[in-house]
């Protein structure tokens, strides 16, 4: 290793190709910031390399798939047809090249300095970047911190190839026979859902009683996962694995003392994460972090050293890409001078199963537990006239609103369109919205969106597809 004999000086030093570092990197660029983004790996990140398009892949991929018994009804006549894992691999993998060129070409339009090798901190002002054969000193005036996180493994475990976290799930060259899954978060669910549909026989277990969602979801989640023949196992802790040559068996406790144990050809963990930030120097800069780890930033996306900041998993709060787009861009901004700023209580959370599960702001329960005097409404997806259409009845959507107000607290749903439907649900708390805001505008007709009108008016008894309440009859005794 040849080690420089001066530092190289760059406005802007990011550590990290993911979302958070090349949106960043770009915007940075955008704004007349000389530029040099650090990337170990390839460009895109876990993001694109190990989790949003591959799994939006394989989720896509099991949608199509059981879909396809639907197309019958429609007339159209569709040969047996198979699932082939190989060329679901070839598939999602030329996806993800395609994609990872286009970033590179990008980065290259932006003529931003492009640097493959490992970074860690000298100074609040200096970096080292390690590239194998040669070591190079950078001076900066800022820097980001976009490294991302890396999956838990449960103690006395170990990967191979029948247990697998969120990252090396990719790495598995065949359907499995059975998949036992252990985490609550969307990845699990995700997970499930796609690979019974595929044709794995699936277990999911989780450590609560639910999945964190408003308990009209929940409910229609739990029916969902129930009719699909997922069997789940709640407020279940992990205890341990043994592995066997064809098999891999999980014990699980309940209650402290209640073990069960289940055999599997394949087992997922995904129970967490851990900020990837540990060959980063931390330690020479004093950058405040949390219990576990993560960076604490400010709503500029500052860390406690404030040229140093931080985008993405590897800082406090949800795992979300589009959590580390924003604060990435509102970093590049902030240090320019602009008063840019970024604020999570509104970030869309979306659950890619089949059917889909997206909601924004809070679920009835936390509004309530917030102090708020509630009134809901909520709408089947089995009265919406182009659901029929599509065959893809399952699912509801509600809405939580503030009594006193009529101001929107909250929109959830589960059903066809949620992905790309909350995005108005986000606009609409964004702006404040009350009840009339969301009853008042004319509704495209058929469309799924109109289960949001039906949620809306049946707040005030008035949704049309929603028979009337039964009155209970007076007593005459």
């Amino acid at each position: 290793m040849v080690v420089g004999d001066f530092a190289t000086k760059r406005q802007l030093v990011i550590i990290g190709g993911g979302p958070g570092g090349y949106h960043a990197a770009i915007r940075a660029a955008q704004l007349g910031m000389e530029v040099t983004l650090i990337e170990k790996e390839k460009l895109g990140g876990v993001c694109l390399h190990k989790g949003c398009i591959p799994s939006k892949s394989l989720t896509q991929s099991a949608s199509n798939f059981s879909s396809l018994s639907q197309f019958k009804n429609m007339g159209i006549s569709v040969s047996e047809a198979s699932f082939e894992y190989d060329t679901f691999s070839n598939y999602y993998s030329s996806v993800v090249t395609g994609l990872q060129k286009g970033v590179e070409a990008l980065i290259k339009a932006n003529k931003i300095e492009h640097l493959t090798g490992t970074a860690s901190f000298m100074s609040s002002e200096r970096i080292g970047i390690d590239s194998g054969h040669h070591f190079e000193m950078y001076e900066f005036e800022h820097a980001l911190i976009a490294t991302g996180s890396l999956p838990l493994l449960p103690e006395q475990a170990t990967l191979s190839n029948r247990l697998v976290t969120p990252h090396t799930l990719w790495e598995l060259r065949e359907l499995p026979g059975s998949l036992f899954i252990y985490g609550d978060d969307y990845f699990a669910l995700e997970a499930a859902m796609a690979y019974k549909q595929l044709g794995s026989d699936v277990t999911i277990a989780i450590p609560s009683d639910g999945f964190g969602l408003d308990a009209s979801i929940e409910k229609e989640l739990q029916r969902v996962l129930k009719k699909n023949k997922i069997k789940v196992f709640k407020n279940h802790l992990w205890e341990s694995t043994e592995e066997m040559s064809d098999s891999v068996t999980v014990t699980l406790i309940k209650d402290g003392d209640e073990k069960v144990s289940v055999e599997t050809s394949h087992v997922l963990y995904a129970a967490g994460y851990s900020p990837n930030v540990d060959s980063l120097g931390l330690e020479a800069i004093s950058i405040e972090r949390d219990e576990n780890g993560f960076i604490i930033i400010n709503e500029h996306s500052q860390s406690s050293v404030s040229n140093i900041y931080a985008a993405g998993d590897c800082t406090i709060g949800m795992k979300l890409a589009s959590k580390a787009i924003k604060q990435g861009k509102t970093a590049a901004e902030h240090m320019t001078g602009l008063q840019s700023m970024f604020n999570l209580s509104l970030v869309p959370y979306v659950v890619h199963t089949n059917p889909p599960i997206a909601s924004v702001g809070m679920t009835e329960e936390q509004a309530r537990a917030e102090g708020y005097e509630v009134k809901t409404g909520q709408f089947s997806m089995s009265g919406n006239g182009f659901a029929s259409i599509l065959g893809q009845k399952e699912g509801l959507s509600k809405i939580v609103i503030d009594s006193k107000s009529d101001v929107v607290l909250g929109i959830h749903m589960m059903g066809a369109g949620a992905a790309e439907m909350i995005q108005a649900g986000t606009f609409a708390l964004e702006m404040v919205a009350r009840e009339e805001d969301l009853s008042y505008p004319v509704y495209a007709h058929p469309a799924l969106n109109e289960a949001w009108l039906e949620a809306i008016e049946s707040v005030s008894g008035k949704a049309i597809h929603v028979p009337p309440a039964r009155k209970k009859e007076k007593s005459s005794v």
